[in-house]
């Protein structure tokens, strides 16, 4: 069942060119610094619209070229308005390259390689087959125990890129859990789903792309989160076997699909936790070239006795925490043989600023939200936070996670790449 997503979505790559569309003929220059001493593999780059078309009229497609290579990229529509607003590329720099690209309108966006992809197919009753669909509301008691049947494929949206898989439940319980991925081409569309299009649990078996690996239990995965009020946990939703989510709606949609950056949104609206109402906005992203995704939590209703929780599941985990300071990140590392029955081994890290980490507490053995290590996060009212959360299989195309140096190694050296921030100077 081939159903891809991008290709209908207004707000991604292509949607608002039109054929017929006159190129325009004005150039500019742009330069792209690298100031740090470390080579840039797959650096993504954000270029706000506003910066390379002051009035918002130009009409195509933004291309940079540089050299006689045109660099991947996309545009974004962030906020749904129909008009893209950010020029999101990648590319790569050696250490302290300051790189001269030209911008040249194009009446169409070339075909770049697909190397980010999401996946959210859903049904309306149980007897009905999975329809492709880029967007969701889900009420407090519209939850997989209530409803007596799952109704999303994978238990809810998944993203991923040329390295590895993660989705994110939901069905009420809002965990992320992790696709090892043995190629680094994008998997199946019929992930999820039986021949006759009904949900199926086919993904923790193994095929030549890989499986799900990870164990989340009652944990909140890798990169869910939670609050701390008062030194209470509350979990943000439920366990599948609850009836009523303590979440009022849930409102999901996929911001962008394409080539180099896959964008996922998620609003959640009145959260009661330990007395209070919060409304709680979650933003997903990820491109190609690492093994990892960036989340970005704002949480509006805040009292001032709260702390973000941020989720590590440590099932099977015998080998405890390593946590690592790397310039302005701080690192929590994990490496044991992760997987289901301990079969494979796995590292798993979160990727947190200095600035607003404030240590971890390990979860309870029992209650709503299990089996983790909790990195505590400074977090202001209505102001977004920002953290990384990374996972490596063993069966993974690169070599990088059989032993905890060659991880610990992996995680060190991303953070510092993303430390670094490219300069744009538009001439």
């Amino acid at each position: 069942m081939k159903h891809k997503l991008y290709l209908p979505l207004a707000a991604t790559i292509m949607a608002f060119v039109s054929s017929n569309a006159q190129q325009k003929k004005s150039i500019s220059t742009i330069i792209l610094s690298n100031a740090s001493d470390i080579n840039l593999i797959d650096k993504s780059i954000t270029i706000k619209r506003n910066t390379i078309d002051k009035a918002g009229t130009s009409v195509g497609f933004p291309l940079l070229i540089s050299k006689t290579d045109t660099i991947a990229s996309q545009v974004n529509d962030l906020d749904g308005d129909g008009k893209w607003d950010e020029l999101f590329i990648l590319d790569n720099f050696a250490a302290k390259e300051k790189k001269t690209v030209q911008l040249k309108w194009a009446t169409q966006a070339p075909k770049f390689p697909i190397r980010t992809s999401v996946r959210f197919g859903k049904r309306e009753a149980e007897n009905l087959p999975v329809q492709p669909a880029t967007s969701e509301s889900v009420n407090a008691h519209q939850v997989y125990k209530a409803l007596g049947f799952q109704k999303y494929q994978t238990d809810g949206p998944s993203w991923e890129n040329d390295k590895v898989g993660f989705r994110h439940y939901l069905d009420g319980r809002n965990a992320k859990d992790v696709f090892g991925k043995k190629l680094p081409a994008i998997t199946p569309e019929n992930v999820g789903i039986s021949s006759t299009g009904a949900v199926e649990d086919n993904y923790h078996q193994m095929y030549d792309w890989g499986r799900d690996v990870f164990p989340v239990g009652s944990s909140a995965g890798l990169g869910g989160f939670a609050l701390l009020v008062d030194n209470e946990i509350t979990r943000l939703g439920i366990l599948g076997t609850d009836t009523l989510n303590n979440i009022e709606k849930t409102n999901f949609k996929i911001v962008a699909e394409g080539p180099v950056n896959s964008v996922l949104n998620y609003q959640y609206q009145n959260w009661k936790a330990s007395g209070n109402n919060y409304q709680a906005t979650e933003t997903t992203s990820i491109w190609p070239g690492m093994y990892a995704y960036k989340n970005t939590v704002k949480v509006k209703g805040l009292k001032g006795n709260e702390t973000l929780l941020v989720g590590l599941s440590n099932i099977n985990n015998q080998n405890g925490l390593k946590v690592i300071e790397v310039g302005k990140w701080v690192c929590l590392i994990q490496h044991d043989n992760l997987t289901y029955k301990r079969e494979w081994i796995m590292g798993t890290a979160l990727i947190i600023p200095k600035k607003d980490y404030l240590g971890y507490i390990e979860a309870p053995k029992t209650g709503q939200l299990t089996d983790s290590y909790l990195a505590k996060m400074k977090i202001v009212d209505n102001t977004s936070v920002r953290y990384y959360a990374v996972a490596g299989w063993e069966l993974s195309a690169d070599k990088y996670f059989k032993t905890p140096e060659d991880f610990t190694n992996y995680v060190t050296q991303l953070a510092q790449q993303l430390a670094v921030e490219i300069t744009v100077k538009v001439n």
